[in-house]
C-alpha cells in the first residue's frame, strides 16, 4: 500500500483558507445587534484621517475585510513581533435608552491587538507603547500602520493597539457604539491596563502613547486625563478643536456627530459639548513630556485647529515640543510615508520617544 505524499499548501491558500469556513450567516451574526430605533443607513465615507475611513459599517464585507486584514499583521509583522489579538471590557455604552433591558448596562466588548518584540529581554523591565488608530469610524489598518508599527517594534517596543467603540470591522451596533473624544478615551487607557497586567515585564513607568489625526486627538485626551500614567506622548496632526473643525467640514462630516446614536445635536445646538471633547479646552491639564507635529497644508485637519491648541497651550505656560511642517509634501500624511522628510520626520519622533521610554534599540 503506497503512501501518499503530503505537500504543503500554497501560502495564498494557507492565508485566507480561514476565511472560506466563514458561511454568510456568520458574518450576519458577527458583532452585536443594532439598538432599537438606531437607524441602519451608513454616513457617506470621508477621508480617512479625521472622517470615517474604512468599509462601510454593519454590513458582511466590513467584517470580512476586517479578518483578512488581520491575517496580514502576520505576514507583515510575524518575522519580527509576537502577535495577538485579545479582548477585554470597557465602560457599558451611555445610550442605551432601556438600561432595565438583558444586559443594556454590561461593560462593552473591546478588541486590542498586541505586539511584542521577538528578540526582547524579558527578564528586564521594559517599555510599552500605546498606538491608537486614526479615524471617527476606522480600525488598525496594515495599509497604514504596518511599517509604522514595525519601527517600534524594531526599535524594541512592546505595542498594544486598541479598536475602541465606533471602530469599522466589527459590526453595527459596534460603530454606533462610538462616542467621539468621551467613552473611546477610556477604551485606549484601559488597553493600557490590560497589557500592563498581562504581562509583567512591561515597565508601567516608561509608558508612551502615539496617535495621527484623530489618534492624536485620542493621544492628548488621554494624557490631559491621566498625566502620571504616561511618560511621553506623540501626536501627529491631531484634530484639535471640534468647535473649528465642524465650522470648515461639510454636512456629512458633521452628520457622523449628530447622528442619533452619537451626540444627537449639532455644534449650533450644543458647542459645550463639542468643546468638552475638544484637547484645546483641556490645555490647563498637560503635565506629560508632549511633542507635536503639524503641517500648514493638511487637507484633513486644518493648521488652525493644531494653531488654536499650541497657542492654548502656551497660554497656560506649559512646556511642550512641537514642529509646523510648512507645506511638507503628502498633507495629512507627510510623515507617515517613506520619503526622505518622512523618514527624518519619524526620526525626530522616536528620538523623542526614547529621551523618556529607553528602548533596548533606539533609532540610530
Amino acid at each position: 500500500m503506497s503512501s501518499a505524499v503530503r505537500r504543503p499548501l500554497p501560502t495564498t491558500f494557507r492565508l485566507f483558507a480561514p476565511l472560506l469556513l466563514l458561511t454568510p450567516l456568520a458574518f450576519a451574526q458577527e458583532g452585536p445587534a443594532p439598538r432599537a430605533g438606531a437607524p441602519s443607513g451608513t454616513p457617506p465615507a470621508q477621508t480617512p484621517g479625521g472622517g470615517a475611513g474604512g468599509a462601510q459599517p454593519g454590513g458582511n464585507s466590513d467584517i470580512v475585510l476586517k479578518r483578512i486584514d488581520d491575517l496580514l499583521w502576520y505576514q507583515k509583522l510575524g518575522d519580527i513581533a509576537e502577535i495577538d489579538k485579545d479582548e477585554y471590557t470597557g465602560p457599558p455604552d451611555e445610550h442605551v435608552k432601556n438600561k432595565k433591558a438583558p444586559g443594556a448596562t454590561n461593560p462593552i466588548l473591546l478588541h486590542c491587538y498586541t505586539f511584542i518584540p521577538k528578540n526582547l529581554d524579558r527578564s528586564k523591565k521594559q517599555p510599552l507603547i500605546v498606538f491608537v488608530h486614526q479615524g471617527v469610524h476606522a480600525s488598525l489598518d496594515t495599509s497604514i500602520d504596518a511599517h509604522l508599527i514595525r519601527e517600534l517594534v524594531e526599535q524594541g517596543y512592546s505595542i498594544v493597539a486598541t479598536d475602541y467603540r465606533g471602530s469599522t470591522g466589527y459590526g453595527n451596533g459596534f460603530y454606533q457604539n462610538i462616542d467621539y473624544g468621551g467613552r473611546e478615551v477610556d477604551d485606549v487607557y484601559l488597553g493600557m491596563k490590560f497589557m500592563l497586567e498581562r504581562y509583567s515585564f512591561l515597565d508601567p513607568k516608561r509608558v508612551g502613547i502615539v496617535g495621527w489625526s484623530h489618534g492624536g486627538l485620542i493621544t492628548l485626551m488621554n494624557i490631559f486625563a491621566h498625566p502620571h500614567d504616561y511618560a511621553v506622548a506623540y501626536a501627529g496632526v491631531p484634530v484639535s478643536d471640534l468647535v473649528a473643525r465642524m465650522g470648515y467640514e461639510p454636512d456629512t462630516y458633521r452628520q457622523l456627530y449628530s447622528a442619533p446614536y452619537h451626540l444627537g445635536e449639532d455644534v449650533h445646538d450644543d458647542i459645550a459639548e463639542y468643546r468638552k471633547r475638544s484637547p484645546v479646552t483641556h490645555a490647563k491639564e498637560l503635565d506629560t513630556p508632549l511633542l507635536i507635529h503639524t503641517n500648514t497644508n493638511d487637507e484633513d485637519v486644518n493648521y488652525l485647529e493644531v494653531e488654536h491648541l499650541i497657542q492654548a497651550l502656551k497660554a497656560e505656560g506649559k512646556k511642550f515640543d512641537y514642529k509646523v511642517y510648512d507645506n511638507a509634501p503628502g498633507g495629512h500624511y507627510f510623515n507617515r510615508m517613506d520619503t526622505p522628510l518622512a523618514i527624518q520626520s519619524r526620526k525626530e519622533v522616536y528620538e523623542f520617544l526614547a529621551k523618556y521610554l529607553h528602548p533596548d534599540h533606539p533609532t540610530p
